[in-house]
């Protein structure tokens, strides 16, 4: 049986087939912006692929048409990643959050991850916002998952499939499951970075506060190390973000 390093360094490059996977919950006023910004790519042969996750806002009903497949499945980014990567089609595929936007550059930069013999990837990440903080914590975010090799989904994980699969794709877990399969596919081999930035919306820094949020993030990653159940850390997240809203 093939390892999933043997995937990449015994096997020729092939030419590029990726499936976008774009997970969505409640997302009606932005998910046609966010499938516009992909039809390049679709016009190219590639394909987009749409898991809802039981959204009640019409937004299944609005992504059709405008992508190759909307797929419904039960709420939680993980188990509608998985679904998605199970009927895409493609070779690599790319897990796209529904506010993040990629750069023009993007099928470009895949290809030379597709001849690479790396195994995933990741892009590095712009934050919407104009606020210089904005574009420091972007920089740190960026110098942190390159030294680490560690990615969060804000940053369009990309990964070949017959990796994903060896893998078995993404724990189905409430919180952190970025994170647990870049540190297992950190030991098939380091990501392939493409510096040209993903644009990721800042709305939630905005609202919550950016340095509440920095506070928020390190802190839940630093007791996600040290052992404490994803589950656990999902009820802190969201009574953070209820106390956020709340002040």
């Amino acid at each position: 049986m093939k390892t999933p390093a043997q995937h990449t360094s015994k096997t020729p490059p092939q030419p590029l087939r990726l499936s976008v996977i774009v997970p969505v919950w409640q997302e009606a006023a932005t998910i046609r912006d966010t499938l516009d910004h992909l039809q390049p790519l679709r016009a190219a042969g590639h394909e987009v692929i749409v898991v809802d996750g039981g959204s009640d806002d019409g937004t299944a009903r609005l992504a059709q048409g405008h992508c190759d497949r909307v797929i419904q499945c039960g709420r939680g980014r993980a188990p509608q990643m998985n679904a998605g990567a199970q009927a895409a089609r493609g070779d690599v595929l790319l897990f796209l959050h529904a506010d993040t936007r990629l750069p023009d550059s993007a099928l470009a930069a895949l290809e030379q991850f597709n001849a690479s013999r790396k195994a995933w990837g990741r892009f590095d990440v712009r934050l919407s916002g104009k606020r210089v903080l904005y574009r420091v914590i972007a920089w740190f975010m960026n110098q942190r998952s390159w030294l680490t090799g560690i990615a969060t989904g804000d940053q369009a994980l990309f990964v070949r499939r017959p990796v994903f699969e060896a893998l078995r794709g993404f724990e189905e877990m409430p919180l952190m499951e970025d994170v647990e399969l870049s540190s297992r596919l950190r030991l098939v081999s380091r990501p392939f970075r493409i510096t040209d930035p993903v644009v990721t919306d800042s709305r939630r820094w905005e609202q919550q506060g950016a340095w509440r949020t920095i506070l928020l993030m390190w802190r839940l990653r630093w007791r996600y190390w040290r052992g404490d159940s994803p589950e656990t850390l999902v009820t802190l997240y969201r009574s953070d973000v209820r106390n956020a809203r709340q002040s």
